[in-house]
């Protein structure tokens, strides 16, 4: 597993609580890999989710810090997102 990855597993674990979320949310980071978030917290997972979320890993990592808005990512096409807006929107909420 990557450095990015493991790193990102911690800080959106860290962020969730310890808690899962209601349905699921993909990352998909461009040539490093998947990290899923469902009701099981979490974890490095290319599993099919609600919503999948596309974005290099430099802009992953500025999403993570704070360091960029989500919903500025979004509308800037640093970010691509299929599937469910609704748990998009909700996880936006949770980066903030």
């Amino acid at each position: 597993m990557s450095d990015i990855l493991e790193t990102a597993v911690k800080a959106l674990s860290d962020k969730l609580g310890g808690d899962g979320i209601e349905g699921s949310i993909k990352f998909e980071i461009e040539g490093t890999g998947a990290i899923r978030i469902d009701e099981n917290g979490a974890s490095v997972d290319d599993a099919d989710a609600d919503c999948t979320i596309t974005a290099e890993a430099e802009v992953f990592q500025d999403l993570l810090s704070g360091d960029l808005n989500p919903t500025s990512a979004f509308m800037s096409g640093k970010i691509s997102i299929d599937g469910d807006m609704g748990m998009a929107m909700k996880l936006g909420s949770l980066l903030t």
